[in-house]
């Protein structure tokens, strides 16, 4: 199938498999005239590819867990891809942790804000000047 199809049967852009196709994500033949063509399994391996940047993943990363898929009875390959996949998770817990501790700071500010809001809206108006 061609780009326009893959893209139509994926939801993903053609420029998107393009730069799966870049970072070595995705593999097309080329025509005579230069048109990519992909095998029909390409549909599935581009969900698979847009599961994995859901979850969070780099195109590098990414690029060391396909191969799992590719050799699936290789024990060295599934162990490369079960520590990749742990890096990355250690890597979103660390992210979450840093964005709790945001989050605590940043409502401490909102609790220091709405005390002087309160102080602010007790205080009367000043008198207006006769001049």
């Amino acid at each position: 199938m061609r780009i326009g199809e893959l893209s139509k049967r994926t939801g993903v852009s053609p420029r998107s498999l393009r730069y799966y196709e870049e970072q070595g994500l995705l593999t097309s033949s080329r025509s005579d005239a230069g048109q990519r063509h992909y095998a029909d399994t390409a549909v599935q391996r581009v969900f698979l590819i847009r599961q994995l940047f859901d979850a969070g993943m780099s195109s590098r990363v990414i690029a060391t867990v396909l191969p799992c898929v590719d050799v699936p009875g290789d024990l060295g390959v599934a162990e490369e891809t079960f520590t990749a996949m742990m890096r990355e998770r250690d890597r979103i817990d660390a992210d979450i942790a840093h964005l709790i501790e945001a989050r605590d700071a940043l409502d401490v500010l909102i609790r220091a804000n709405s005390r002087h809001r309160a102080e602010l809206s007790t205080v009367p108006e000043p008198a207006a000047q006769s001049t």
